[in-house]
């Protein structure tokens, strides 16, 4: 194997060598991969964050590789039979496929039916039908009653079993049937008889009998069939036609169809094929399937988990906030601009006209008094009927609906015991609506990202990479928009580059110790927060009011003193370089090029002084639902209604319409043209209109089309 890992990176990501090993460096050096692809452009040519994401990934997998064939290594070395040749063999496996390929051979093994015949004195036999010579095959020479070979055909059947092992055991008849498998197997899924009557098995009705080539099952029906499978309604096989397969691989094997052993040769080809390199094929591509649809699955979940974070921000407004509910009232709460809890009560709008009334009335005096800028509404039960119940009051007040997903799971959060342990779940539920009205990245931080219901077969895909994979989608967000140091929550600053939990905790401690952090500097002083971790951090963490201007701005700490001198050779303050653009445009960046700020960094730095510690995310619009629908029973075919999108997946998009039950746009009914991928037309949390196609009130579904 190429211990030279930027070589073998670089080649496959299309990316330059020095690309690769500036990337490398900074990683091995305790770099992140925010910090990297947003201030170290020099180094790295200006890769982005996905770039550098999937260098770090691959040098992962080298790794993983490196490890790997040290232990065989170790192994082959122990038991004495590593030669110069299978060393060298195994050093130049570039995938833990190939390198398990090599090593197949000599992989320690529990007794075999070839085992025992080698016991037994049958490997010279083997050889012989093996090498497909011309001469006599001599069996009677192997038959031996004290070896328990009686007859000639006891060793016959011995020798086979041999060459059906080596058969299977080398590199190029498996590479032969991979290359089958990828091209012709099919996945094959039937029902389990036994279950058919199974409270889930019609869930699975479509796959009872399914057949499609594997190289093009996409990855909701690969985990369904799956899942069918480990609940046991179905089961599948993963295979190519067997009489065209074996045909191939004796075509590939059989060199002299005359040989005095070529019947026997074609018999242990057939046993060989049946007994071990179908099944550990069928494993093998199970597995592969599984990797890729997973990959999608979990591409799809990160996809929408992005837009969903950076989801436009209403900002810091005095708000109240409603937990709807039925017969248990309506939970509200009142917030301050930084989301603070000021007050919360209990409303019941919905039992009779003189609770109605009297809600009315408390809803009507708090807005007029406390001056409420905003109302937000959660979107589950009841959530409808107390909209209605807001904008009938005429506040002149924002009412705005809220996707709630996961707030209940927050609510009864070790999080939300610890800032409200006094609190019913109910309300802290309410605070946690109103705060993602005011800030959704800053809330949604707080959950398990599985649990906000944007995902697809979530609970079916590798959870690790799946955690991992969501861990850097939250990173990339919280670092991409920045965070307010001061105001912060410890879970919004535990994704912020270079900090983590522990720092998190000792920020908020030290906070709330000393009062809120002056400059940015003044962060060294937190405990254990050293100059890594504040090289790391600083560029993405904002200090408001700060008496350095530059404090509340993306600019790293580091170039602080080119800003300086950008303005000193303007004659003017950075506070003036920050608020007059005509001086900002008489800068001439190619004389501030050092050798650690190039041109990249130097434009990034004067982007961000045409607008301070900007926020990324779009401006927010205001969305209502259609007043003529509240509930499922309300639709009919054929109206046009205003919707948002909750959910992507790779068959098409669910959009909510207001009636507590999300609507699916079929890929076909995306758009008037082909549509390969839903994520190119639509994303999480974009306002559409669609039409109602089809209402199945039993089963809750309902069919939309765009177009």
């Amino acid at each position: 194997m190429d211990n030279n890992y930027a070589q073998i990176i670089a080649k496959k990501l299309n990316l330059s060598v020095k690309q690769v090993s500036a990337v490398i460096e900074l990683l091995n050096d305790g770099a992140t991969i925010p910090f990297i692809s947003r201030y170290r452009k020099e180094a790295t040519g200006s890769l982005n964050e996905v770039d550098v994401l999937s260098i770090s990934e691959q040098l992962e997998s080298l790794q993983q590789l490196k490890k790997r064939l040290e232990s065989i290594l170790k192994s082959l070395k122990e038991r004495e039979i590593l030669t110069d040749s299978l060393h060298s063999e195994l050093k130049n496996a570039e995938t833990l496929t190939e390198l398990e390929d090599i090593y197949l051979p000599y992989k320690p093994k529990k007794r075999t039916k070839a085992t025992i015949a080698r016991e037994k004195g049958l490997e010279p036999l083997a050889k012989r039908i093996y090498s497909q010579s011309n001469n006599p095959l001599k069996i009677f020479e192997f038959v031996n009653k004290s070896k328990n070979v009686n007859d000639d055909q006891e060793a016959i059947e011995g020798a086979k079993h041999i060459v059906a092992e080596w058969i299977s055991e080398n590199s190029d008849n498996r590479n032969l049937l991979r290359n089958t498998f990828q091209k012709h197997a099919k996945l094959e899924s039937k029902l389990v008889k036994k279950n058919a009557n199974h409270e889930n098995a019609d869930k699975y009705k479509d796959y009872f009998e399914w057949k499609e080539p594997i190289q093009y099952a996409p990855s909701h029906r690969i985990l369904a069939i799956m899942r069918g499978k480990s609940e046991g309604i179905l089961s599948y096989k993963i295979s190519p036609d067997q009489e065209t397969t074996m045909n191939q691989l004796s075509r590939f094997i059989v060199t002299n169809r005359n040989a005095p052993g070529s019947r026997h040769l074609n018999s242990a080809i057939e046993d060989a094929y049946k007994r071990l390199l179908l099944p550990s094929l069928e494993t093998e591509f199970t597995n592969i399937l599984k990797e890729k649809a997973d990959e999608t699955a979990i591409s799809v979940f990160a996809t929408n988990l992005r837009e969903l974070l950076l989801a436009s921000p209403l900002g810091q407004k005095h708000i109240l906030a409603v937990d709807p509910g039925f017969r248990t009232g309506c939970k509200v709460v009142e917030l301050d601009k930084q989301g603070k809890l000021l007050q919360n009560f209990t409303i019941y709008p919905t039992l009779g006209a003189a609770k109605e009334k009297e809600a009315a009335s408390i809803i009507s005096k708090v807005c007029s008094q406390n001056k409420i800028e905003a109302i937000a509404v959660g979107n589950g039960t009841a959530g409808r009927e107390t909209e209605t119940f807001l904008n009938d009051l005429n506040l002149k007040t924002l009412v705005i609906s809220v996707n709630e997903s996961g707030a209940s799971i927050y609510s009864a959060s070790q999080v939300a015991r610890d800032e409200f342990p006094d609190l019913d779940l109910t309300v802290r539920g309410s605070v946690s609506i109103g705060r993602r009205l005011q800030d959704p990245l800053a809330e949604l931080v707080k959950l398990d990202p599985k649990s906000i219901g944007v995902g697809q077969y979530q609970h079916d895909v590798n959870q690790t990479r799946l955690k991992n994979s969501l861990e850097n989608v939250v990173s990339s967000c919280v670092n991409s928009v920045g965070v307010e140091v001061n105001s912060a929550s410890a879970q919004l600053l535990t994704y912020v580059a270079g900090l983590g939990p522990q720092l998190a905790a000792n920020i908020i401690e030290y906070r709330d110790t000393n009062g809120a952090f002056k400059s940015r500097t003044e962060m060294k002083k937190v405990p254990r927060l050293g100059a890594k971790a504040y090289e790391q951090a600083a560029g993405f963490l904002r200090i408001g009011n700060a008496s350095n201007p530059l404090d509340s701005s993306a600019v790293h700490p580091e170039c602080y003193t080119i800003v300086k001198s950008m303005a000193k050779d303007q004659g003017c303050s950075v506070t003036d370089l920050i608020k007059n653009k005509d001086l900002r445009d008489n800068i001439d960046l190619k004389k501030y090029v050092t050798d650690k700020a190039g041109l990249p960094t130097l434009t990034d730095i004067l982007n961000e002084l045409d607008k301070p510690g900007r926020d990324p995310r779009p401006e927010f619009e205001i969305f209502a639902f259609s007043s003529d629908v509240q509930k499922v029973e309300d639709l009919k075919t054929g109206m046009k209604l205003p919707g948002i999108v909750t959910n992507v997946t790779n068959f098409g998009a669910f959009v909510d319409v207001g009636v507590h039950q999300d609507g699916l746009v079929h890929i076909s009914q995306l758009a008037n043209t082909f549509v390969k991928d839903p994520n190119d037309i639509v994303k999480v949390n974009q306002k559409v209109e669609v039409t109602v196609t089809e209402i199945d009130i039993k089963r809750r579904r309902i069919a939309l089309s765009m177009k």
